[in-house]
């Protein structure tokens, strides 16, 4: 495990500084934007988000094992992080995020980054598609500049709400009650960022529309309140109230630790699971894009441990949540990244613009920030990998749905925990349908069977071949016993062929274990044919080797029945 960094320095010139000065300067100016809509979508300052980006993303790069990867806040974070400090606080959200940088070195050091493979596709499609759902419909309220009025608590749903809820349903309940406030220039003010955006990226493909429109909307946002009276939300009001609102500079803020005692780490610890399982899976997806379009390949356990390296730090200096961030990754690469100096770059751009131009940030209308959120959940919710899964089998689209439904309705962590076992579920039953005990239709009891292209089976009589198709595990026993129970009437010996059985369980042995010992009772001898290396050293660990008898156990079938001739003539 080496940062991709130390990698990249070797043989590093001036030309390839260049290129990357050049798209670490363009990806430093399109988070600007992103990193506080982020922030104010996950409940928290607009400066926590810009503290994030510099900082997390900055510790990304150095540390991390992808030659490209831009790390910060992301969309994916905004539902979790919004519970968080609307049940904990923003102390809790230090601790949480903490725990789960720290849960995110462990998978690094123990070399778990493969892991993340195993969460089925059709999982990842579901809660991305549930977040990008939340995330949009959290922008109901700036997009059309909603005021929900929360000075006496309102009831929804039989609880009573003194600020706007967290969750999606009640959200939305208090976005509809308020509805007779909106402010039409705010409407027209989002509709206009959202469709420029849009249109912008069938023209423009290097650098995203976002900080055009933030441009663009804050310049028309303070000329039309100065000469129209014309006004809406803005970072500023959104702040504290004013119009004279500036983000803190770095240079006064003083680390925060968060409380540890023992009591709020338990309380927030499934908080952190998810965390940490939510960078980790963005993160290494985002790695493994950037890969296709470099032609590279990553260190996933390396990248692990900068994400847990770049949660912990972040939080300390007021931050949130950190990972990879596809997008930013993407527009690095089309502008020229190709090695970490481009991200680092990227953070200490984000640092130059706050401390020269922090001030200016109140400014920025809300509704901007709203159409570049709504923009961000489009892209985000995969309608392509939606639409091919559709037309896939019944359980994929079961455990999208699911997944999907959990999300929004209820949990992140809950909808992975659920989807998973779903997925797990469906996908053993899969294996059972596959796996067959056969006599039948492949094997015949004695004369000679043509079982497959170049293959005479010269079975003697007193003996009868089963063929076990498929793994034997606790789903595919029953078949097991249910087939070797009607063959044990009228054989000598029975030849039990595992060419195709490539896994093997507790279950399988215990179900082996009593068929020998039926076999045993009527005088019949097994023989065991084409044994896999997985079966035949857990026969080995079990005891079933010499149970069955190592004598009785042969690597081809032509051997097994050479000695079942053996057997049956004395």
């Amino acid at each position: 495990m080496k940062p991709e960094l130390i990698n990249s320095l070797k043989g590093y010139n001036s030309k390839a500084f260049l290129s990357d000065l050049i798209a670490g300067i363009i990806v430093g100016i399109v988070a600007l934007p992103l990193a506080i809509a982020f922030a104010i979508a996950s409940g928290v300052g607009p400066a926590a988000g810009i503290f994030t980006a510099i900082i997390a993303g900055f510790c990304i790069s150095a540390f991390g094992g992808s030659r490209v990867q831009i790390g910060g806040p992301t969309g994916a974070f905004a539902v979790i992080v919004y519970g968080i400090v609307d049940q904990f606080g923003l102390g809790g959200l230090a601790t949480s995020t903490i725990l789960a940088g720290i849960i995110l070195i462990l998978l690094g050091v123990f070399k778990m980054g493969g892991l993340v493979k195993f969460i089925p596709y059709t999982i990842v499609t579901g809660f991305t598609a549930g977040i990008a759902v939340t995330i949009a419909s959290g922008q109901i309220g700036d997009f059309f500049g909603l005021h929900p009025d929360f000075s006496t608590p309102m009831l929804i749903l039989g609880e009573e709400y003194s600020k706007l809820p967290g969750d999606f349903l009640p959200k939305m309940i208090a976005f509809a009650k308020s509805f007779s406030t909106i402010n039409l220039y705010s409407t027209i003010m989002a509709v206009i960022c959202l469709a420029f955006i849009f249109i912008w990226a069938r023209f423009v493909k290097k650098i995203p529309g976002s900080i055009i429109v933030i441009v663009l909307a804050t310049i028309a946002s303070v000329l039309l309140k100065k000469f129209c009276n014309l006004s809406c939300d803005t970072i500023g009001t959104f702040a504290d109230g004013s119009a004279h609102f500036s983000i803190p500079r770095i240079t006064e803020l003083k680390p925060v630790l968060p409380d540890f005692s023992i009591k709020t780490m338990i309380a927030l610890f499934p908080s952190a699971i998810s965390i940490a399982v939510l960078a980790a899976i963005e993160s290494l997806l985002s790695a493994v894009v950037a890969d296709g379009m470099i032609g590279a390949k990553h260190d996933s356990n390396m990248e692990l441990v900068a994400q847990g390296i770049a949660n912990i730090a972040s939080p300390l200096f007021g931050g949130i949540p950190a990972t990879g961030a596809i997008a930013r990754t993407a527009t690095n690469i089309k502008n020229g990244g190709r090695t970490p100096v481009a991200g680092i770059i990227h953070a200490l751009t984000l640092l130059l613009i706050l401390l020269c131009f922090g001030k200016y940030a109140a400014y920025i209308p809300m509704p901007a920030l709203a159409a570049i959120l709504i923009n961000v959940a489009w892209n985000m919710a995969g309608f392509p990998a939606i639409k091919a899964l559709i037309k896939g089998q019944k359980s994929d689209i079961f455990v999208f749905l699911i997944t999907f439904v959990i999300t929004v309705f209820v949990d992140l962590t809950v909808a992975i925990e659920v989807g998973l076992g779903f997925a797990a579920f469906f996908f053993i039953k899969k294996m059972i349908d596959l796996s067959e005990v056969q006599n039948e239709r492949q094997i015949m009891t004695g004369g000679i069977k043509k079982d497959q292209p170049g293959e005479d089976l010269d079975i003697p009589q007193g003996a009868i071949v089963f063929e076990i198709e498929g793994p034997l595990f606790f789903g595919t026993v029953r078949k097991f016993e249910l087939a070797t129970e009607r063959a044990q009437a009228d054989c000598k010996v029975l030849v039990l062929r595992m060419r195709n059985t490539l896994y093997l369980d507790a279950g399988g042995v215990k179900a082996l274990e009593q068929c020998k010992q039926a076999c045993d009772r009527k005088g019949i001898t097994i023989v065991i044919s084409g044994i896999h290396t997985q079966p035949y050293m857990l026969f080995e660990k079990s005891g079933l080797a010499d149970l069955i008898g190592r004598e009785h156990i042969f690597d081809n079938i032509n051997s097994a029945l050479e000695h079942t001739r053996t057997l049956l003539k004395n």
